[in-house]
């Protein structure tokens, strides 16, 4: 403090300037005091300085290494998110294949039936039409036994009549 104190000396013993308030002073007693102070000053204000100077190279690295976290946080997210939006859209797909999968099934059941009812009313219409052919066929077949056996039966009246004619021609004993 007794620097100080001689340093505020030299400054009111000084002449002043007439413009711009100015003090002219001695420029040797004005650095011997100034010496005498960096003496005076104690090592732990060097010392502070140099702690200072590496507390700010402590947060100036602190800063960098936080912005490289937070860089591979944020890498780290947008790799979560896009997995997510992966899986997301995976299994909207696989949901739509379900989907489409079950609407064909659905079709494929509604033509399997229509299949099914077509290939009934042919088969039903094929046996319809084999009973009326064979009903034709019989009938015709009938028709034909039945001339033949008109045609037997005449046969047999005629020899009927000829054995009638012949037994009642023929002396009764």
């Amino acid at each position: 403090l007794h620097l100080i104190d001689r340093l505020e000396e030299l400054l009111s013993e000084g002449r002043r300037l007439p413009v711009g308030g100015g003090v002219v002073i001695n420029r040797g007693k004005l650095a011997d005091i100034v010496d005498r102070m960096r003496v005076a000053v104690p090592r732990e204000v060097y010392d502070s300085r140099e702690i200072v100077e590496q507390r700010d190279e402590v947060l100036r690295e602190a800063g960098d290494e936080a912005e490289q976290l937070l860089a591979q946080a944020r890498e780290q997210l947008e790799a979560r998110i896009a997995e997510t939006e992966v899986v997301k859209a995976a299994q909207e797909r696989a949901a739509d294949l379900l989907a489409d999968a079950q609407s064909r099934a659905a079709e494929l059941g509604r033509g399997s039936e229509e299949q099914a009812r077509e290939r009934l009313d042919e088969a039903q219409t094929a046996s319809l039409d084999q009973m009326r052919e064979s009903d034709v066929y019989a009938l015709q077949t009938l028709r034909k036994l039945e001339g033949e056996l008109e045609g037997f039966l005449t046969t047999v009246r005629s020899g009927v009549d000829a054995l009638e004619i012949r037994s009642a021609d023929r002396p009764k004993d």
